[in-house]
């Protein structure tokens, strides 16, 4: 097989006999250049890459004389292009390599079924002077603009954008590598026990519930994942922390909390936009509406972000406070701590 080849030109792939055994999506890897491990998972888990005509996981084991496929057949593909559009988003730090966004609350960064314009991928696409209509579902969008992480909608904060090829795969491999920095500050249900530590397991699309992951605890199952938290501030019923991801999954920090048993303040999927902690009183009630009107959405924020600068090999750091909404929000738990010996909310 050509290694020069795309992700979308594989057709077969015959395993040599002496293959050892390794893992399907690092196999891959290896043997295509220029695609992200992330495209190749995500191609596996869609079944548009087949080992002997049969689905399997991203962690499946080569085997010697498997025949590897990749085809579109799988899943029916939106007809949609990119259209360069001017969207607003903070520019944090530009040269002729990078670029840092700052993400605000509420944009998409890729364009999907539902968001199929007025995305991050649009604004860039806008803003870097791509003027060209692109294809959603040919090469890999995402790629293509120069995006090799993103942040669910309603999470603010930093991204690190690609702007040639050469930073692309030099930032790829940091990613790959679990060497880039990134912390991250979220306000959570519950006080943690113990207030520092470490939460891993393997993360998959929960069965029932497709929007939603789930923590599973065998490695077929899902995608090894691991954050470390440290709680910064108890604010009796909420916790303010800090997170550092060794591993970067889809919603790794909301799963990983809410497996613990204390998801995210006011997010809707897992679970934090009613009361976890504290009393039904009515004051009370009506003090946690009130913050969760201030906020309108769960309360992460991409604090840190640091990498290898791909040109000058300089180590890279930047970091962004947190967004008005999300300074309110803990200020209204503060006051509401002080406040809770004159017995106002009990």
């Amino acid at each position: 097989m050509d290694k020069d080849q795309n992700i979308e030109e594989l057709s077969e792939i015959r395993v040599d006999p002496r293959q050892s055994p390794i893992r399907l999506d690092k196999f891959l890897c290896d043997r295509i250049e220029k695609v992200s491990r992330n495209k190749i998972q995500q191609a596996i888990d869609d079944a548009d890459i087949l080992v002997n005509g049969v689905q399997v996981k991203s962690n499946y084991k080569v085997r010697p004389r498997d025949i590897i496929t990749y085809s579109r057949h799988s899943k029916g593909e939106e007809e949609f292009v990119v259209i360069p559009q001017k969207v607003d988003f903070g520019i944090v730090y530009e040269d002729d390599e990078v670029l840092v966004v700052n993400k605000p609350a509420g944009l998409v960064v890729h364009p999907g079924i539902g968001h199929p314009s007025g995305t991050l991928v649009n604004g860039l696409s806008y803003y870097l002077g791509k003027s060209e209509e692109l294809p959603v579902k040919s090469g890999n969008t995402a790629e293509r603009m120069g995006l090799v992480h993103r942040i669910d909608k309603n999470t603010t904060g930093l991204l690190v954008v690609a702007k040639t090829d050469h930073a692309m795969t030099h930032l790829a491999r940091q990613f790959f590598e679990h060497t880039v920095e990134r912390e991250y500050i979220a306000l959570v249900w519950g006080s943690l026990e113990p207030g520092d530590g470490e939460i891993e397991g393997y993360l998959a699309r929960h069965p029932v519930h497709r929007k939603k992951r789930k923590v599973f605890q065998k490695e077929e199952e899902g995608k090894w994942s691991k954050t470390h938290y440290e709680t910064i501030e108890d604010l009796y019923y909420v916790s303010l922390i800090r997170c550092r991801l060794e591993t970067g999954r889809t919603h790794q920090i909301r799963v990983h909390m809410a497996h613990k048993g204390h998801p995210l303040f006011g997010d809707d999927l897992y679970g934090g936009d009613r009361i976890m902690k504290g009393t039904l009183f009515s004051k009370y009630k009506k003090f946690v509406e009130n913050c969760m009107e201030i906020m309108g959405r769960h309360a992460l924020h991409a604090r840190t972000l640091g990498f290898i600068h791909p040109k000058t090999g300089e180590k890279m750091n930047f970091n962004q406070e947190l967004p008005e909404d999300f300074q309110q929000l803990l200020q209204r738990w503060r006051t509401y701590v002080s406040s809770r010996n004159n017995n106002e909310y009990q």
